[in-house]
């Protein structure tokens, strides 16, 4: 018997079909012949849960478990901060707490529709994990550095500040260095998925890179009145700052394709518009594997962050005297009160900032308008969360027919900031209005400091978005 045979038995793709082949060698062993261990292999296919309770085939009766789709009575606790909201994004929160996974929720005011999850959406679930909740661009993060650099020396030196963001970032699909930079996260353990294990060298040649779609590095002033400033132990006024965001890159949207695809085939009674919804239980080997690269991800898009920040602090023979960062495409195992009680749920925040009680985040606006540094304020109704920035209003396809760059060009002289290279899906106009958005939230974050763009670094037009 082989692979082949295991499929004509009515075994799926995924973990089932390696634990199916596992306990076929096993049955093998112990002496019975072929028409036995097809009989037992098949009996399992036909009715799983009869064996949940056998020891020795319950992971593969859990493996081949395809549970009937059964909505909750009710949904799940949820509740929306900001309003006019696009009415698809809350459809999709809504239906996301009609998993019967699901335990609460939030909608941030910058939502817009996603895939499954609105981005902005929030959603806590009882062991299980949704790739698509997390996203396609595992980790998407953001990390701001505050310079030993007075503000005001922006101005004289923007041509040298813009070559050192040419010379020390990397943009589009492809992009790599020509020398690969390095990192100790390429010493992980990166076989916690057959997905990472393959994709291993291409995440080190894209190790510090930026990718495309809403991804950015640039230079900036960041400004903390005088009581904040000295907490974050610097001087007040304006200082250089330095903000980027961007994820995991290729592998990481690969670790979403890869797994998402094994929930839908979990899952595959789930309605249309619940497909992209399918979770993973964190009791099965999918789960685990998916859990165990996500994670590992999260410290790769880190290290991306760390070295993009390390080799242009150096270029620019600056100090660093201030660093902030956060995921806002990510699952955590968190305690929360769910029905009166206390318990650990995994929080998916897509698109989302954590806004735990003294937790600090960065919530960007667009190229031409402030970005802010955060703290948290604990608030339990929106699972400690805050929104990740200020929201698109508008497609990728619409912007191309809405603007000219002969506008913008304008619109950015004006706001004093140089754009070095971008796509005109990503102009300010296709954002909402960041001061409306922080202004929907103030029950959710205080605000520390402000960070204005100066130069901009994004992926030129043409390349296919990856946030």
């Amino acid at each position: 018997m082989n692979i082949q045979d295991l499929l004509r038995l009515g075994v799926p793709q995924g973990d089932a079909i390696q634990l199916a082949n596992s306990h076929m060698r096993r049955l093998f062993a112990q002496g019975l012949d072929r028409a036995q261990v097809e009989a037992d292999i098949f009996g399992i296919v036909a009715d799983p849960p009869a064996y949940f309770a056998d020891d020795v085939r319950a992971p593969l009766a859990r493996a081949i478990y395809r549970p009937p789709f059964t909505p909750r009575a009710e949904l799940a606790p949820w509740r929306q901060w900001g309003e006019g909201l696009e009415a698809e994004a809350v459809k999709q929160m809504a239906n996301a707490c009609a998993l019967p996974v699901a335990v609460a929720g939030a909608l941030m005011p910058d939502a817009h529709v996603g895939y499954g999850l609105p981005i902005g959406g929030v959603l806590a679930t009882d062991n299980a994990v949704i790739p698509y909740a997390v996203g396609v661009d595992i980790a998407c993060r953001m990390k701001l550095t505050v310079y030993d650099r007075k503000g005001n020396t922006i101005a004289g030196q923007r041509d040298r500040l813009a070559n050192i963001l040419e010379s020390e970032t990397r943009f589009g699909m492809g992009c790599v260095f020509k020398q690969r930079r390095e990192h100790d996260v390429m010493d992980e353990d990166w076989t916690v998925s057959p997905v990472t294990q393959r994709l291993r060298d291409k995440a080190w040649s894209q190790l510090g890179t930026s990718g495309s779609g809403n991804h950015f590095v640039e230079f900036g002033a960041f400004t903390a009145d005088a009581a904040q400033a000295e907490a974050f132990g610097i001087e007040p006024g304006e200082h250089v700052a330095l903000l980027s965001h961007s994820g995991s890159r290729g592998t990481g949207a690969q670790v979403c394709d890869v797994y998402s695809k094994r929930a839908m085939a979990r899952h595959e009674h789930l309605p249309k518009e619940l497909k992209h919804l399918a979770w993973l239980s964190l009791d099965d080997a999918d789960g685990q594997e998916y859990w165990a690269a996500m994670n590992l991800m999260g410290r790769y898009a880190a290290a991306n962050h760390a070295l993009i920040h390390k080799h242009i602090a150096k270029k620019l023979g600056a100090d660093a005297i201030l660093d902030i960062e956060n995921h806002h495409n990510f699952a955590w195992k968190e305690r929360h009160v769910v029905n009166g009680e206390e318990r650990e749920v995994i929080v998916h925040r897509k698109g989302a900032t954590p806004a735990g009680a003294g937790v600090l985040g960065i919530i960007p606006g667009s190229m031409a308008s402030p970005g802010y540094v955060v703290r948290g304020k604990g608030s339990p109704e929106s699972l400690l969360s805050a929104s990740h920035g200020a929201g698109r209003v508008m497609s990728r396809t619409k912007a191309l027919q809405s603007f000219t760059w002969s506008a913008v060009k304008k619109q950015l002289a004006a706001a004093g900031v140089e754009l070095l290279s971008a796509g005109l899906d990503e102009v300010p106009g296709v954002y909402k209005d960041i001061a409306q958005v922080m202004a929907a939230q103030t029950d959710l974050v205080d605000v520390l400091g402000r960070f204005d763009p100066k130069l901009v670094k994004m992926c030129p037009a043409g390349e296919r978005a990856e946030d």
